[in-house]
């Protein structure tokens, strides 16, 4: 009668001889067998802290070396954390208060070149170009057209 301990849990069990002989006999139960295909770890959560399972090659490409167990939790970590300030990519110094500077004026929010007021598409533009000179009189609502045509063809307003 051979008696053979398991290789997860270490329950001892019985085996056949004939599964012996073929390799097999080497865990006590299904659940047990399943837990051996299993080759990752659990790792915690970078923001909420809870616990996930990730396999060896999401922990092997991972560039930041965090985990998360939602894309929620992914997004805030890069949104509020990542790539904030400094860390974002198109950071150029923190020089960009235009568009606070003229919401909080009386201006009216309208492109000053073709008079359109749709806000999704209106952005600063300083009249001298430098973009760190933002006093009210060098600043001015333009619409993207507007602004491009400026930029890149000189069209004076």
């Amino acid at each position: 009668m051979p008696i053979v301990s398991c290789k997860i849990c270490g329950k001892e069990f019985y085996a056949k001889p004939s599964h012996l002989k073929r390799g097999w006999g080497k865990f006590c139960s299904a659940k047990c067998q399943y837990k051996s295909y299993l080759k990752g770890k659990f790792v915690y959560c970078e923001i909420c802290g809870k616990k996930t399972w990730r396999i060896p090659s999401k922990i092997k490409h991972s560039k930041s070396g965090k985990f998360f167990c939602s894309k929620s939790c992914f997004m805030i970590w890069k949104n509020r954390i990542m790539f904030v300030g400094q860390n974002h990519p198109n950071w150029t110094g923190g020089e960009f208060a235009g568009r606070g500077i003229l919401k909080r004026s009386n201006r009216k929010m309208k492109c000053e070149n073709c008079g359109i007021s749709d806000k999704r598409v209106l952005v600063v533009h300083h009249k001298d170009g430098d973009r760190k000179n933002n006093k009210f009189a060098n600043l001015i609502w333009l619409c993207h057209n507007c602004h491009h045509l400026v930029h890149n063809y000189k069209k004076i307003l």
